[in-house]
């Protein structure tokens, strides 16, 4: 685990550069400009962010000190490059999973493996479990509660807090329309919940 917690761009700058590193490795390592672009991309980003680029300059600092990033001066713009297998040893095939909860938040290990393909091409979604599995040994990784409707579990890192904090973010991630959805499934279940136990102790009628 990093020395301390990482903030939600710090998170994304890491999953920014493991991704292009695969997507496009003809330039990567990236310069300061592309990471800022990656960062605020609107496409397969959840949260959607609008950092600036002395904001991710800042994060960049932050990572270099707990030896997650290596910065290269070839050219002529600073380029910067992750060193998650390093600095967390964990193999390729983790730093596929986590980069794609950094970069669009809690997955079923089914979305992983679709969303991983082009970092990395998991045969079946057993693989993807027990690269999961190996993350949750080091606690890097969490299984989330698993939400009224859904049939999977969905997984979350952990380099941004505690399991507690992990679970209170994934709950407060989606759009508006997901989270309303989510609560008013809530307050059905407890209404029928309460509704239940108001039966159940209401005297009997019968002589």
């Amino acid at each position: 685990m990093p020395q301390k917690e990482l903030s939600t761009l710090e998170a994304r700058v890491l999953g920014v550069l493991a991704e292009k590193q695969r997507t496009v490795p003809d330039s990567y390592p990236l310069t300061l400009n592309s990471l800022v672009t990656g960062c605020n991309q609107k496409s397969s980003r959840n949260p959607v962010l609008n950092a600036s680029e002395s904001e991710v300059t800042d994060a960049l600092d932050n990572l270099r000190g707990m030896s997650l990033i290596v910065e290269t001066s070839g050219g002529r713009a600073m380029r910067f490059a992750h060193n998650l297998e390093k600095g967390l040893q964990i193999p390729s095939q983790a730093t596929a999973i986590l980069a794609m909860t950094m970069l669009r938040g809690p997955q079923t290990a089914g979305e992983l493996r679709i969303n991983c393909e082009r970092l990395h091409r998991f045969a079946d979604i057993s693989s993807v479990e027990g690269f999961l599995e190996e993350l949750a040994g080091k606690g890097l990784m969490m299984e989330l509660p698993r939400q009224p409707g859904s049939r999977e579990n969905r997984w979350m890192h952990l380099l941004s807090g505690t399991p507690e904090k992990a679970l209170a973010a994934a709950e407060g991630s989606g759009t508006l329309e997901e989270r309303v959805a989510f609560l008013e499934r809530e307050v059905s279940e407890l209404r029928a919940l309460l509704q239940g136990l108001v039966e159940g102790n209401r005297p009997s009628t019968e002589d």
